[in-house]
């Protein structure tokens, strides 16, 4: 894993990062949040990985050959890049910049390590780790998942913990005992964020000056 690679010259919005353990939920809780906000865009991340079922690309994630993935790594395109599993995954610094320069805020699904590296680079992010209810209700979503064999869910598993001792660090922490609960959870932090006084000068001086002209034609 390597720290960012590419910059973001001044974010106009603010990036929500989300981490989880494999089997926790977090893509259908990203996905219903990102339903109910239509000023977040999603980071769609790049993989070399095959697509799992169900997936689509440029949905879930940009699917490319590992010599496409280096070859963006040298340019430095990443804002963060990982290798799990034998996979390598990244974050397109050019994706999210244009989507603040539009205007939206932005979402990551980036795991633990990528995320250490966003939080250590740039300012301004929120970070938010969702935990499933209990170590054996993860074990048994890992294990019902069913395009995995039982070597590679150990591995899955061993890996979550490491991912979970890392929480001390998020923003945030979110609980995924009951999926509504979850989605109404992370859609409060995207809301009450978007509400804290250092992300609003810009309209509070309007505002304030506003208010001047009127008292002065007054």
């Amino acid at each position: 894993m390597n720290d960012r690679d590419a910059t973001l010259p001044g974010p106009l919005g603010f990036f929500m990062v989300v981490s989880a353990p494999s089997g926790t939920g977090k893509t259908s809780i990203c996905r219903q949040v990102l339903k109910a906000c239509p000023n977040i865009r999603f980071s769609v991340s790049y993989t070399t990985r095959r697509p799992r079922p169900g997936e689509v690309e440029g949905r879930d994630y940009h699917f490319v050959a590992e010599k496409v993935f280096r070859q963006m790594q040298e340019r430095g395109e990443f804002l963060e890049w990982a290798e799990n599993f034998g996979n390598l995954y990244g974050t397109s610094g050019n994706e999210v910049q244009t989507f603040l320069n539009q205007g939206f805020d932005v979402m990551l699904d980036v795991e633990p390590r990528g995320a250490k590296a966003l939080k250590d680079h740039l300012p301004g992010g929120v970070f938010v780790f969702i935990l499933p209810p209990n170590l054996s209700e993860l074990k048994l979503r890992l294990d019902r998942r069913g395009f995995e064999n039982a070597d590679v869910i150990a591995r899955r598993f061993h890996s979550a913990m490491d991912d979970i001792r890392e929480v001390f660090w998020y923003d945030y922490v979110l609980f995924n005992d009951k999926l509504s609960e979850a989605v109404r959870g992370l859609e409060a932090i995207y809301i009450a964020e978007r509400q804290r006084t250092q992300r609003l000068h810009v309209r509070i001086r309007t505002f304030l000056e506003q208010q001047s002209r009127a008292e002065q034609i007054d």
